[in-house]
């Protein structure tokens, strides 16, 4: 059975009754089958305009689940999306970024997902709908671990909302692989430091991708770049004890000990690459 429904509610419904495969851009649904054909019940999400928009609210930027990540990077957003902007370009080819969307990024679940750590990095929640009502849940506990999230067989990821608080942070996303396009990440690390006027660190968020099953953020190295002059020299503050919590592997790509060194180095490269765009605004 193949259900397409061009209203939320009709979505919402259907999948209640089927419990079917969620089908948005199909970037990570059809090249997960291999051979297979698809089977069971799919529902096809690509008419609900309902959940395609991205804007502002009260306290929350929104960005509707079915946004691809081309609209992502054309779209007017304030300086703290800089990093996820650059984290868009790195998802695929422009074919790919034209077609993915930013909920089924979260939804697939990959600890390589680009979109995940520079979301993480901005505090995002996810928004789950289901018949009987909707909740909130931050990002960090959406993604449980490879490939698993805390989505019910009854829900859609409706939109992602990052707090307008962060709107004017200094924000950058730095990926590491083994080729500079098209490539999947040994090591990423998100950014942003809110600043106060004058110039020193109000919060600080900072998330590293590819290094455990789900993007992490460095809790112990916020808290302590709390204060701080945003200055050059920042990167002298993380430490390798900072890492201590992530949990890289040896693969194809990269050993766990050549992940969790470039993780400190990017995440030094980080905070200096914010301080250099917070001098020159």
């Amino acid at each position: 059975m193949y259900f397409r429904p061009s209203s939320l509610q009709d979505a919402l419904n259907l999948l209640a009754d089927t419990r079917a495969t969620i089908l948005a851009g199909g970037t990570d649904v059809f090249p997960a089958l291999g051979d297979r054909p698809l089977s069971g019940p799919v529902l096809d999400i690509s008419g609900l305009e309902e959940i395609r928009s991205i804007r502002a609210e009260k306290d929350h930027i929104v960005l509707g689940a079915r946004a691809t990540w081309s609209e992502l990077i054309a779209a007017s957003l304030p300086r703290c999306f800089d990093g996820l902007k650059a984290a868009a370009r790195e998802i695929g080819s422009v074919q790919i970024q034209n077609q993915a969307t930013i909920a089924g990024n979260l939804c697939n679940a990959s600890p390589a997902a680009d979109g995940v750590a520079a979301l993480m990095a901005l505090d995002a929640e996810v928004i789950l709908a289901s018949r009987a009502g909707s909740r909130a849940l931050p990002l960090a506990e959406f993604i449980l671990g490879n490939r698993r999230t805390a989505r019910r067989p009854e829900e859609l990821l409706t939109a992602i909302r990052v707090p307008r608080r962060l709107e004017n942070a200094v924000s950058t996303f730095l990926k590491l692989g083994a080729r500079r396009y098209l490539v999947i990440s040994i090591v990423m690390v998100a950014a942003n430091l809110v600043l106060d006027p004058a110039g020193s660190i109000r919060e600080a968020l900072v998330c590293v991708g590819s290094c455990s099953p789900v993007a992490s953020r460095l809790t112990d190295l916020e808290r302590e770049l709390v204060g701080k002059a945003a200055q050059t020299g920042l990167r002298k503050f993380v430490r390798a004890e900072h890492l201590a919590h992530l949990s890289p592997i040896d693969d194809v790509r990269a050993t766990a000990a050549y992940r969790r060194d470039a993780a400190q180095i990017l995440a030094e490269r980080a905070l200096e690459d914010c301080v250099r765009k917070a001098a020159a605004r």
